[in-house]
C-alpha cells in the first residue's frame, strides 16, 4: 500500500507550480532514483556523469 504523501513534509510547490519532493520523501523511499531531484540525500549516486558532477558542483557552490 503507498504511503500518502503530506505536503510540507513529503513534497511542496515552488514558485512555478511544480511539485518539490523533500530530502525526507527520499531518504523513506531509500535510495537514489537517478533523476538528479533537488533535495536528493544520496549524492546523486544513480545520476549518469556528466550531469552528476554537476548537480555535486552546484550543491557545493549554494552551501558557501
Amino acid at each position: 500500500m503507498k504511503k500518502k504523501l503530506v505536503e510540507g513534509q513529503d513534497f511542496y510547490f515552488n514558485d512555478h507550480g511544480y511539485m518539490v519532493l523533500t530530502a525526507r520523501y527520499h531518504l523513506e523511499k531509500g535510495t537514489c532514483c537517478g533523476n538528479g531531484c533537488l533535495h536528493c540525500p544520496f549524492d546523486y549516486k544513480n545520476v549518469p556523469e556528466p550531469r552528476r558532477s554537476q548537480l555535486q558542483e552546484q550543491l557545493k557552490n549554494e552551501e558557501k
